[in-house]
């Protein structure tokens, strides 16, 4: 009963983080304006923007699908799918829950041992953030003008500041003891679980090794290309939702999808107030007014999150709904 209640506690905090965020973003902005240009947006290129992120998820189970079936396991396409997809929906109620998730969903329905799933999830998003880092590269390196004056005084003074605030002995301790702790973890684990600990550790190395055994890389590296210039399309036809971001080209959705891939890695359901946030900072440095750029934020991202809701809905009751594998 108390993991649950300090789990419920800190999920509800990190919420509330995220809504907070969400006030400072629209703070002092003019709400009725943002609200106008919200309301008079042109919805065929946001259904548009929505189809191109729902063929990004497609291409994300294909790439599962071949990670598993490189380490002998037959999973059916649209297993992998609805499991993608009801990872999303979980991941709008508890942050990083989705990936467990959806390895679960695998679990019961193909019966793949769990940790071995889990390693081919996080393997996959090792090559996720990989190309945002890559693609984040890309752009100190060609549109360094543009981004060095945010990165410089939005980002490094202020994280200076906060740096030159805090006592450096007690985030050495807090340090060591965090590391004490794995260690302890790991000992206890191995100590009283030697035999199921073991058999952990080898489904996990079983997942990471995926990658590995994989009998056509290439395709794999083209499907992971595919899923990321989806997320660009779907960012860059959205600009033609709204009229002050319709005369935005390229380079402007480039920054922000890389901007977006950053704010949905912060530890919040489904990057509330980060995504807004960061998405309207990274269209301000292409001239838009930072209310257009939260207008914007808030379009692409009550369509992706209402897409995930229909459509992990019913992957869902499909599931759920659907006989389990004997």
């Amino acid at each position: 009963m108390t993991f649950d209640l300090k789990t419920a506690l800190k999920y509800i905090i990190l919420l509330v983080i995220g809504i907070g965020v969400l006030y400072l973003a629209f703070k002092g902005q003019d709400l009725g304006r943002i609200w106008v240009e919200i309301k008079s947006a042109n919805f065929f290129w946001v259904i548009l923007s929505s189809i191109i992120v729902w063929l990004a998820h497609v291409l994300r189970a294909l790439r599962w699908q071949m990670l598993y079936k490189s380490i002998q396991y037959k999973v059916s396409f649209w297993n992998a799918y609805h499991a993608v997809m009801i990872g999303y929906l979980a991941n709008l109620a508890l942050p990083r829950f989705g990936e467990i998730g959806r390895c679960s969903v695998i679990h019961k329905a193909e019966k793949v041992p769990m940790f071995a799933s889990i390693g081919t999830v996080i393997t996959e998003r090792l090559f996720d953030v990989l190309v945002l880092l890559l693609t984040g590269l890309a752009i100190l390196i060609f549109q360094y003008n543009i981004v060095a004056d945010f990165l410089y005084n939005t980002i490094y003074l202020s994280l200076a500041n906060k740096l030159q605030s805090l006592n450096y002995f007690w985030l050495i301790g807090i340090f060591f003891l965090f590391l004490l702790l794995i260690v302890g973890t790991v000992y206890f684990l191995r100590k009283k679980f030697s035999k199921k600990f073991l058999r952990i550790f080898v489904s996990l190395r079983q997942g990471f090794g995926s990658y590995g055994k994989l009998k056509n890389k290439p395709l794999f590296l083209l499907y992971t290309f595919g899923i990321w210039s989806f997320y660009f399309l779907s960012m860059y036809t959205a600009f033609f939702a709204i009229e002050s971001t319709s005369a935005l080209g390229l380079n402007a959705a480039f920054t922000a999808i890389v901007f977006s891939g950053f704010a949905m890695v912060a530890p919040v359901q489904g990057g509330i107030g980060v995504f807004h946030w960061m998405v309207g900072q990274s269209l301000v440095l292409y001239g838009l007014a930072f209310k257009d750029g939260l207008a914007y934020a808030t379009i692409i991202h009550s369509s992706q999150v209402l897409l995930i809701l229909i459509l992990g809905s019913l992957s869902l009751f499909l599931v759920l709904t659907k006989k389990r594998v004997k």
